[in-house]
């Protein structure tokens, strides 16, 4: 195994690693069984959607409007769960829902060719004042029992969110490395021109991997949705950014073109943890955001270095053998 590959993703390991000792040392109450359920818990819905934004980087493209679709879709998940749609029916339809969303983003990015910035810019301001237009601010209450944790009681449902986030990056990771589709999307993020040329539609491959980045929004929305008894009609915000740092510091190349879902999801523990570890040791939570931010801009800067020492090295090698 070519370790060099993935010197992003070891940075991120070491850091998350150093992490974890460091509030191992200072409260070693943070390893409890039950606060690490609930970190898990807790971070699911935002891996699902790191997850779809790994996906949209690795063609050179971003979604800032996920943190609005998610909203849209919780508040839908409730509204269906109180007209006595069945909970079982709620993954699958949400799923669909999701994708529809993701849809409407990817035939403007994909094919009518628009910067995805704008797009996704105009789609989380267009999706959220629609929300609040629609919903008048108010929360979906009066849920039935058996949406709480899908009926399946607080333990199993947990252990049920955190399978299905974890199923899911497995099936993923498995489609990026071993099927033609997920060759075509690192194709695409690294030359669309070369890639087209190569019998290849970049069109195509970013239309669908807005619909699959929809339909992750739509299944982490249900699965933060049931947690609770109400369902607020402000959730999701800031999720864009969550998702974006996630995937940025779990070492993918924010041009495109190159990354793993591996790193995103040590990118999501990593950033994901930082909060509960400063409470578990006494530091005020507000430094989270600092931290996190300390973090994105570390990510950059070595991604930035890599690229420079690469090209370096390649210039080196083609001196060499004149």
């Amino acid at each position: 195994m070519n370790l060099g590959r993935y010197k992003r993703e070891l940075a991120a390991a070491v850091a998350f690693a150093v992490l974890l000792l460091l509030v191992g040392i200072v409260a070693p109450s943070f390893f409890s069984a039950a606060n690490l359920q609930d970190l898990a818990v807790n971070n699911a819905p935002t891996l699902l959607i790191a997850i779809g934004m790994t996906l949209v980087i690795l063609v050179g493209e971003i979604d800032i409007s996920v943190g609005s679709q998610f909203a849209v879709c919780a508040i839908v998940a409730g509204e269906l769960a109180k007209a006595g749609v069945a909970v079982g029916l709620l993954l699958p339809c949400l799923v669909v829902i999701g994708a529809t969303m993701g849809a409407v983003n990817g035939l403007l990015v994909g094919w009518l060719r628009l910067p995805s910035i704008i797009v996704t810019l105009a789609m989380l301001v267009a999706w959220r004042d629609a929300l609040r237009w629609v919903t008048e601010g108010r929360w979906v209450q009066n849920l039935p029992p058996n949406f709480q944790w899908f009926g399946l009681g607080q333990t199993l449902g947990q252990w049920f969110i955190v399978v299905i986030a974890l199923a899911v990056l497995v099936g993923f990771s498995w489609a990026l490395r071993n099927l033609g589709a997920g060759r075509a999307i690192y194709a695409v993020g690294s030359d669309a021109e070369a890639a087209r040329l190569a019998g290849i539609e970049p069109p195509r491959i970013i239309f669908a991997v807005f619909i699959l980045m929809g339909a992750l929004v739509g299944l982490a929305a249900v699965l933060n949705a049931v947690r609770f008894s109400v369902v607020p009609s402000n959730a999701g915000i800031g999720l864009e950014l969550k998702a974006v740092a996630a995937v940025v510091v779990g070492g993918t190349a924010i041009t495109g073109g190159r990354g793993t879902l591996g790193g995103t999801l040590i990118g999501a523990a990593l950033l994901g943890t930082i909060g509960t570890a400063l409470t578990f040791a006494g530091i005020n939570p507000f430094w989270e955001k600092a931290i996190q931010g300390g973090i994105i801009l570390a990510a950059l800067v070595s991604d930035v270095a890599l690229d420079r020492f690469r090209i370096s090295d390649f210039r080196f090698r083609i001196w060499r053998a004149r």
